[in-house]
């Protein structure tokens, strides 16, 4: 009987099988080139649409696309003007969607799934669905008890056992966790509710579960300077904290003890994804358009004008010109857009060259990044006077102010500007994945699941023990949970 049994090889399986086994095992457009280069039998066309799809991998690769939750609210022109920008290659495509769809959250790495995310003075890691921190810990904001003020190493975080960190976000005092759960944990200072808890009395120095969002799964958290932006599953936006901008997007200036639900975003469509600023917050809907309420300071609302704004309000020029939004970056005075096409936008205060225009003139309203117009863009980061932008080739861009070296241009002065789009040629080596940067300090997660960084370490924010400064990309090590000598308690 055992003699019967030939083993079959995927080659003998017929082409619809083969495709099918390629478009619900939840590949990559790298998995796929690679399975291209590799067998005849997925680089072959097999009689599927010949003149329209190349190999059983291009038309796996549009299968794909079209189950992208991108791609599918996207309007015909811009799936167009997508697909002519990425050379009518649909696995470009792809790798496009891809990436967009991880760049506010978890990246696919050699190593496994990671997000990286700065804080003002730290930095948090998720690996593995483990959290670590580094830096400062102000307020707790590092989540490791109140006998530590400082973690000089990448130290992990202690979360109840079956929980499983998918998302992170950190601000100056405090910081979010999204679980796989959909519950969401904070921890850091509370005084602004900006924890979601009651207690106001003293910091949350280890996470703690946002009680009354606990029936009510998230998808991601974005931390403002004193608040904090929830989006659920659903795509319904809550906020807490301070508001006396209107950050919080209830039309008026009362502070919110726990999480309210922004009713009017209710009306408008489903959120896809939030971004907070120091005192605003910008919101991306499904169907490409951009809403921002809060302080109107530095343009960063986009309206062209400086008023505060008390609930949601939509940013017009991406709506006149029919441009379909998919991210939004919101920094400490400007802020950043990428549209389905892999464009770029920037406005608000152009100090330093923050706005990547080749000057320093603020933009009251978004503003085409002319610099970037050739490259397909997947991620655009905003922090203080600077702008990073990810494009899919693994190359990153960055313009505006030095700032102690977090720019990551060795042969610039550590308070020089870079006032157009310009490649950090020393990350050439390496596909970089996911940039994050904080105040004075830069990180980036390669494909392999390196992480390097760069620019200010005075308070240990790049998880290096010895160094003060970096003024190139300098590769960080995660340590062990054996070893707890960097943990800097208050006794020391």
């Amino acid at each position: 009987m055992g003699d019967r049994v030939r083993s079959i090889s995927i080659e003998d399986l017929p082409s619809h099988l083969i495709l099918e086994i390629l478009t619900s095992s939840r590949l990559s457009a790298v998995d796929l080139v690679c399975l291209e280069l590799t067998s005849r039998t997925f680089g072959g066309s097999h009689g599927l649409y010949p003149h329209k799809f190349r190999s059983l991998v291009d038309f796996a690769a549009f299968q794909l696309c079209m189950s992208s939750s991108i791609y599918a609210q996207m309007p015909w022109n811009a799936r167009g003007e997508l697909f002519g920008r990425c050379d009518g290659n649909w696995k470009r495509v792809l790798r496009f969607l891809q990436s967009v769809e991880h760049s506010t959250e978890m990246v696919e790495t050699s190593a496994g799934n990671m997000q990286i995310t700065t804080g003002r003075y730290h930095t948090l890691l998720i690996k593995k669905a483990s959290v670590y921190s580094c830096g400062s810990s102000l307020c707790g904001v590092l989540g490791h008890g109140p006998e530590t003020t400082q973690c000089v190493a990448f130290t992990q975080i202690d979360f109840p056992s079956l929980a499983q960190v998918v998302q992170v976000s950190a601000s100056q005092n405090h910081a979010a966790f999204v679980m796989q759960s959909g519950e969401v944990f904070t921890c850091g200072d509370n005084s602004s509710s900006c924890c979601g808890h009651g207690d106001t009395t003293r910091p949350i120095f280890r996470p703690r579960l946002v009680e009354s969002l606990k029936r009510v799964p998230c998808k991601q958290v974005a931390a403002g300077l004193n608040f904090t932006v929830f989006l659920t599953r659903k795509g319904q936006v809550y906020t807490c904290g301070a508001n006396t901008h209107g950050q919080l997007g209830h039309s008026d200036n009362q502070d919110r003890p726990t999480p309210k639900m922004i009713e009017v975003l209710e009306g408008v469509g489903t959120v896809v994804q939030i971004a907070a600023g120091p005192g605003y917050v910008l919101a991306v809907t499904e169907n490409g358009a951009v809403y921002s309420f809060g302080s109107g300071s530095n343009f960063c609302l986009g309206h062209g004008e400086q008023h505060d704004e008390f609930q949601p309000r939509e940013m017009q020029t991406f709506q006149r010109k029919g441009i379909h939004v998919v991210r939004v970056s919101a920094g400490d005075e400007h802020a950043v857009a990428l549209d389905s096409s892999g464009l770029v936008y920037t406005w608000g205060k152009g100090y330093c060259g923050a706005l990547g225009h080749g000057d320093e003139i603020d933009k009251t309203t978004p503003e085409l990044l002319i610099g970037l117009k050739n490259d397909l863009a997947v991620q655009v980061c905003a922090r203080k006077r600077k702008t990073f932008v990810l494009v899919d080739d693994g190359s990153v861009y960055g313009f505006g102010w030095m700032g102690f070296g977090s720019l990551g241009f060795p042969d610039q002065g550590v308070s020089d500007k870079v006032t157009k789009p310009r490649v950090l040629e020393c990350l050439r080596p390496h596909r970089v994945s996911q940039v994050s940067t904080g105040l004075y300090h830069t990180v980036i997660v390669t494909n392999r699941g390196q992480i390097f960084g760069f620019g200010d370490n005075e308070r240990a924010q790049l998880g290096h023990d010895t160094l003060r400064g970096c003024l190139e990309p300098t590769e960080i090590f995660i340590q062990g949970r054996g070893d707890d000598t960097h943990l800097v308690s208050e006794s020391r």
